[in-house]
């Protein structure tokens, strides 16, 4: 136990670091590239933040030998998306209260696309109500759904980069942390540094995830239990860690629009695995995931079609997973 408590600390801490590194490249790939800052965090950056939870459906789907590990990487699929649009918007809330130096009269303001906001949540909820539909139906032609989701997601991403926005100018970036005397550092210098921290990350979340299968047991939480709760909040550390940096940076775009492209990801891609590994059903503990994960999405949709997004209305979106836990903890 203690070994496991070590190893899940010291992950976590490493995971961080290494989120420092990422974001610092992935910025400046996206700058030398020329894509806007919100296409950076919601193609680029989640792209490889969204690379442990897909892995733990993708191992649990496809080498799990038993229904109980399939079930976890179902767990993971949709757990995923759950713990992004409660705790991961919420986090940014708190961080953003959090903050001292505000410059604003309304200092937890938030400088965000709301518009790019809102329809990303628009994307993901019309997404994510068939995927709960389809948990809840057996036919034969299930997995061939599969195919439609990778073209929704492929749909999001076309739409992402043609979309006019905000590219980040070169002194708006701190140097690239391989090449500090750099002004403006070569795109490979860029795309190494962020493959390797993308890599430093999947490995170190691994570590965590590993963790938490031998501490969940020890606190007597069932493998669902343990791929709906702790889990997902485990993968989603790299989207938490980049949220903190960013918004601790002064860059909300790039927080907000980071959590949001991982989660069309998380919407789609698992999905998708789950979809031609497994018979894709739901019970009644991943039923209740999907209709509090709809309840946060519709609260965060109508947050930023009001265009008033502010670190307090943010934080109330933790709250959802707070009324997630408690509905299991009754059914259990």
């Amino acid at each position: 136990m203690l070994l496991a408590l070590v190893l899940f600390l010291g992950s976590a801490i490493a995971i961080y670091v290494c989120c420092e590194f990422f974001v610092n490249g992935v910025e400046w790939v996206g700058h030398r590239l020329n894509v806007s800052q919100t296409a950076t965090g919601t193609i680029l950056a989640a792209f490889g933040t969204a690379l442990p939870e897909s892995v733990v459906t993708f191992v649990a789907v496809v080498f799990g030998h038993t229904p109980g590990a399939r079930e976890i990487g179902i767990g993971a699929a949709l757990g995923g998306p759950l713990a992004l649009s409660t705790l991961g918007y919420g986090v940014v809330g708190l961080t953003l209260l959090a903050s001292a130096d505000r410059r604003l009269t309304n200092k937890d303001r938030v400088d965000a696309d709301c518009r790019a906001l809102s329809r990303d949540q628009g994307w993901f909820l019309g997404i994510f109500v068939v995927k709960v539909a389809l948990g809840l139906l057996i036919f034969a032609a299930k997995p061939w759904f599969g195919a439609l989701f990778l073209l929704a997601y492929a749909a999001y991403v076309w739409k992402e980069l043609r979309g006019a926005g905000v590219v980040g100018e070169a002194e708006d970036l701190e140097p690239l942390r391989l090449r500090p005397g750099a002004a403006v550092p070569g795109v490979g210098w860029a795309l190494l540094q962020t493959g390797a921290a993308m890599i430093a990350i999947f490995f170190a979340s691994r570590i965590f995830v590993d963790q938490l299968g031998v501490i969940g047991p020890l606190l007597g939480l069932p493998p669902q239990l343990v791929a709906l709760l702790l889990s997902p909040v485990a993968t989603e550390m790299p989207e938490t860690m980049n949220a903190i940096i960013w918004v601790r940076q002064g860059k909300e775009r790039l927080a907000l629009s980071n959590i949001s492209g991982a989660m069309m990801i998380q919407a789609t891609i698992p999905t998708v695995i789950g979809l031609f590994g497994t018979p894709w059903l739901f019970d009644r503990p991943l039923i209740i995931a999907g209709i509090v994960t709809g309840l946060a999405v519709v609260f965060l949709f109508l947050t930023f079609r009001a265009g008033i997004v502010t670190g307090r209305r943010l934080s109330l979106s933790a709250l959802f997973y707070l009324v997630f836990v408690g509905a299991l903890l009754l059914l259990h």
